[in-house]
């Protein structure tokens, strides 16, 4: 189990991280699922042995409020159906932090529930906001579940220009689930698992 990392630098190099992921030219990029209210792409990783997913999508809310429904906060559990429990750990600051959580089984429990300790952090990015995270080897597993590691992830929210109300959501995600698992399992959960992201945070946002 390690120490907390230095929360400043971890911040920066995590931003700098997906900064550049969102600069990775289009026909790197393979579809992996459409649906109305999102396309997920993927590639290769260049973290672990799996995918580096893009998700993409139009959301009908302002930035901050689409934002504060996604990082860690009260709003998270109520909606999305994948997060069982999230606990905060420790707070650097208002906009970084440590939690951990866990998830709901997936694909009729071949993948069973899983545990995570990330280090999130939001920050403004053009127009709007970037909330990102990455996994930490910190606090102890705890029994009957499997604990997962997310490389570097993070959501990109902006203002639609002619569309102000509207906001563009594009999420990267990179998650290595561990255990015994059939790649293709994970591919198909992944997939799936991004694009009912973005219908419920829909739902959420208009109640």
């Amino acid at each position: 189990m390690d120490l907390l990392p230095d929360a400043a630098p971890l911040a920066t190099r995590l931003r700098n991280t997906l900064v550049q992921y969102h600069s990775i030219p289009g026909s790197e990029w393979r579809v992996a699922k459409r649906t109305k209210d999102a396309t997920v792409w993927r590639k290769p990783s260049e973290e672990f042995s799996g995918y580096l997913y893009k998700a993409q999508g139009v959301v009908e809310d302002v930035t901050n409020r689409i934002v504060d429904h996604i990082r860690p906060g009260p709003y998270r559990l109520d909606w999305d159906s994948l997060m069982t429990t999230m606990d905060i750990m420790e707070t650097f600051e208002e906009n970084c932090c440590v939690m951990r959580y866990t998830t709901a089984g997936q694909l009729w429990n071949i993948i069973a529930p899983r545990e995570f300790v990330d280090f999130s952090y939001t920050s403004s990015y053009e127009d709007g906001l970037l909330t990102c995270g990455i996994s930490l080897d910190y606090g102890e597993v705890r029994p009957n579940f499997v604990r997962g590691f997310n490389h570097p992830c993070g959501w990109f929210c902006v203002p639609l220009k002619d569309y102000p109300s509207h906001s563009l959501l594009t999420g990267y995600i990179q998650t290595e689930l561990r255990g015994m698992l059939p790649q293709s399992a994970v591919d198909t959960a992944m997939s799936s698992t991004l694009a009912n992201f973005y219908s419920d945070l829909k739902k959420a946002l208009k109640t």
